[in-house]
């Protein structure tokens, strides 16, 4: 299931309690702290978990912003502009009675939170992803790559206006790119079919597609349309398997690759961090005996390296260490002790 199903959230409440249940007897899970960094998808995947598990909860959400400090608050979630306000949201949860103790559950997400923090960080993500779909989809085309073509169709399709197309699925819009590049349609026609409802989901782009494969250039490409075709009607979330590989090579390439002494602006700009403000929260929180746990969504091609790059000495994806930056909250963490 995926992060926004009620599904995620149950399985997410059976993992929590499981691993409560390791430490040998301790006491039940009472309440949930979540931080993340999206207020729609992280928002409701905290709902949906506090339902699941009958907890009380409180969530935070944060982001680096160039506006002025500011923090809100609606149903248990903390908004706020600066990853510093966190030191704050967990002094308030204090105050209004949260045990932060055995008997809490911490979710951190990890994507754009943990690490490449919303706002400061977050564009190497993107880029990573950005390099696999393009190297993907060049290694397919060949030498009829044209990558200012891919360049415009991405960023045309990757926005949220054509959401409800693409499903907001990187995969799909991977493909979608990879068969404009092939010649079955070009990026005008596609919009307009879009915008005049001939095709309202990707599958339906996909029977398209597949109604004239044989015409598709190359058996290659064939194959390979075959392959991702066949993930997509099994219900496959991840279908574009070549994609999700590189994107696990193009993200590791970006973490801890800098030199030590290499200055802050260039290590946000080129390298994917680890923010010192979740990581702060998250010792401290693991002092006062809460159970920690990290959530990512993404697949395991995409987190986990290939038998071959084991040999190659790569690890997954939360064992690459890499800097941690960010101003620091523990003096003020350990104040509230």
């Amino acid at each position: 299931p995926r992060k926004l199903e009620s599904a995620y959230a149950q399985a997410l409440a059976w993992y929590l309690r499981a691993m409560r249940g390791l430490d040998g007897p301790a006491p039940a899970i009472g309440e949930l702290v979540f931080v993340g960094d999206n207020p729609s998808s992280d928002g409701s995947a905290f709902r949906n978990l506090r339902s699941a598990g009958d907890w009380r909860g409180w969530a935070f959400i944060g982001a680096d912003r160039a506006d002025p400090p500011a923090i809100s608050e609606s149903d248990g979630i903390v908004t706020a502009n600066r990853w510093a306000a966190l030191g704050d949201f967990l002094s308030g949860l204090l105050a209004k009675g949260a045990a932060l103790d055995a008997r809490t559950a911490v979710v951190l997400d990890i994507d754009k939170t943990v690490i490449g923090a919303r706002g400061r960080n977050d564009a190497v993500i993107d880029a990573a992803r950005v390099a696999a779909i393009e190297a993907t989809v060049a290694d397919a085309l060949g030498e009829t790559f044209d990558r200012e073509r891919f360049r415009e169709a991405y960023a045309t399709i990757n926005v949220a206006r054509y959401h409800p197309f693409t499903a907001d699925n990187q995969d799909n819009v991977a493909y979608i790119c990879l068969m404009l590049g092939a010649g079955v349609s070009d990026l005008d026609t596609l919009i307009s079919q879009v915008e005049g409802s001939q095709l309202r989901t990707f599958r339906d782009f996909m029977d398209q597609v597949d109604a004239e494969a044989d015409l598709l250039p190359s058996p290659g490409l064939q194959s390979l349309h075959s392959d991702i075709y066949a993930r997509v009607r099994a219900a496959d979330q991840t279908p574009f398997k070549a994609f999700r590989r590189r994107e696990y090579r193009e993200t590791v390439a970006r973490m801890g690759c800098l030199r030590d002494d290499s200055p802050q602006e260039r290590m946000l700009a080129e390298e994917i961090c680890m923010t010192r403000e979740v990581l702060e929260a998250a010792e401290w929180l693991r002092r006062r005996g809460c159970l920690l746990t990290a959530l990512s969504d993404k697949p395991d091609e995409a987190t986990m390296p290939t038998p071959e790059l084991v040999a190659r000495g790569y690890v997954p994806l939360h064992r690459v260490a890499t800097h941690v930056v960010g101003p620091s909250i523990r003096e003020a963490l350990v104040s509230l002790d």
